[in-house]
């Protein structure tokens, strides 16, 4: 598998984030783009195995093959940049600015949206014959998705806000350690299980991804499903962006930085400690 320490993962996750800082308007919306379409593609592959099996675990288990693609493409997603590219900021890399992050933030948004949406728009599409007849079996459950996760979660109010937030997180600490995955190995085989893994707990265990809900819900309005633009931003996207960036960054990326990079001082060893203060040790 050809595994790095993390010490040395952990470094070439600053470097990324300070290329991606750096990276040209052009090449940051283009990749975030093509980021986009595939986890929507991969996203609309997986809905379609649970249809037809009956069985979530199975399109869990191959929804992965999307986020692999993607990442050993060298594209980026808004997940993965809310990780990678604060590091470069914490780390004083020269030239790196909270203003540098922001805009590889909110272009990365803006190319992931793009890319999502136009697959949302060939999906609706395809499972309607051109919008000339009603949705098919799978734009009917991604119909229904969109449904039970924003108008579900209203309904509980304040609760339900609190537990898209947390769903937000989690997801983002499983995607933010698929996309470190991918920096830990070498060889292509090495990096696609180390991302298989996390991504395959976030999908089964349905928190909620920033960029797949840019596929699922803009599609379900495309099919009339019951919920509006504005049920789509405040009761998801809105909510599931900021807990994607605080459990990404929280649980991934401060904790691997803060431990592998800015390691606090080691112990002193007990035969060099005075007498008296070695049982205190």
């Amino acid at each position: 598998m050809s595994y790095l320490a993390p010490s040395e993962f952990v470094t070439k996750m600053v470097d990324a984030g300070e290329s991606k800082i750096f990276m040209s308007t052009r090449d940051t919306v283009i990749r975030a783009y093509m980021a986009g379409a595939i986890l929507a593609l991969a996203a609309w592959f997986a809905v379609t195995i649970n249809i037809n099996t009956g069985q979530p675990l199975v399109g869990a288990l191959l929804f992965p093959v999307g986020f692999s693609m993607l990442y050993l493409l060298g594209f980026d997603l808004l997940t993965g940049v809310f990780v990678l590219a604060p590091l470069a900021l914490i780390d004083k890399r020269p030239g790196v600015t909270l203003g540098g992050v922001l805009r590889n933030w909110g272009l990365v948004f803006l190319g992931n949206f793009g890319g999502a949406l136009t697959v949302a728009f060939m999906m609706a599409f395809v499972t309607t014959f051109g919008f000339t007849q009603e949705p098919d079996k799978v734009g009917v459950a991604i119909g229904n998705i969109g449904e039970g996760r924003t108008l579900g979660y209203a309904a509980h109010g304040a609760a339900g806000m609190a537990t898209l937030f947390i769903r937000g997180m989690l997801c983002n600490w499983m995607v933010s350690t698929g996309v470190v995955g991918a920096m830990i190995s070498t060889t292509v085989p090495g990096k696609v299980i180390a991302m298989w893994m996390p991504i395959l707990v976030f999908f089964y265990m349905v928190f909620e991804h920033s960029v797949v809900n840019m596929f699922l819900f803009p599609s379900g309005l495309m099919l009339h499903a019951k919920f509006s633009i504005l049920d789509y931003f405040i009761w998801n996207e809105v909510p599931t962006v900021l807990g994607n960036l605080v459990g990404g960054l929280a649980f991934t990326g401060l904790t691997l930085y803060a431990t592998h990079v800015m390691t606090a001082p080691k112990r002193p060893a007990a035969s060099v400690l005075p007498a008296g203060k070695r049982s205190a040790a």
